[in-house]
């Protein structure tokens, strides 16, 4: 824990020193380019085969390498300490960022996640690397609903976010592998909206 509170502050601070002004605009992706998917089991694909799981499937959509960086369990603390060494890489133009799940099934305070997706987005563009923030829904006694944090965190970022389309997924029994997950079908339905973001974005022409 204190060495993700000081990577989140030593992150602030160079992003403020030194912003990239270039990271700020949308990049159109070409085939040499790469989509960073990053988040827990969500992304990781659990409750499908790998080839089902949405990066994979949107790999196949878009004909762009697709980086499946989901680690199941994962809690937003952890992905912040483990993203770093992901983004040595300088063909990610793009990171998909799906994270929070963990937090909010072990109650940690959500004002500890949205700290930690501010510093993941502060991160990736100053790496040069645009953002598409989705959010994961919150379970409650009355069902599955979109979390709004992530909107104030899209809004205080001035990023794109895909919204609610987890919690509609995860609301569908024909979708679902178990309560929290979805099925191949479910990835199937996820790939297909995050591809229509990417192009109704500027991303994919």
């Amino acid at each position: 824990m204190k060495y993700t509170i000081a990577l989140i502050a030593l992150i602030l601070i160079l992003f403020t020193l030194f912003p990239d002004k270039e990271s700020q605009k949308m990049h159109t992706l070409t085939h040499n380019d790469t989509i960073l998917a990053f988040g827990d089991s969500l992304t990781y694909g659990f409750g499908a085969s790998a080839n089902e799981s949405y990066p994979a499937q949107l790999q196949q959509r878009t004909s762009l390498r697709v980086i499946n960086a989901g680690v199941n369990g994962e809690t937003s603390s952890e992905g912040l300490e483990r993203l770093p060494s992901l983004l040595h890489d300088s063909s990610i133009k793009l990171m998909l960022l799906c994270m929070g799940g963990n937090d909010i099934l072990q109650k940690q305070p959500l004002s500890q996640l949205k700290t930690n997706l501010k510093a993941m987005i502060t991160l990736a563009k100053s790496k040069g690397v645009d953002v598409l923030l989705i959010s994961v829904p919150d379970i409650s006694l009355f069902g599955l609903s979109a979390l709004p944090l992530y909107k104030e965190v899209a809004e205080e970022e001035e990023i794109p976010l895909l919204h609610g389309v987890f919690a509609e997924i995860l609301s569908t029994p024909s979708l679902k592998s178990d309560q929290i997950h979805p099925n191949a079908n479910g990835y199937k339905k996820m790939a297909h909206e995050i591809d229509k973001a990417l192009k109704k974005q500027g991303w994919l022409q």
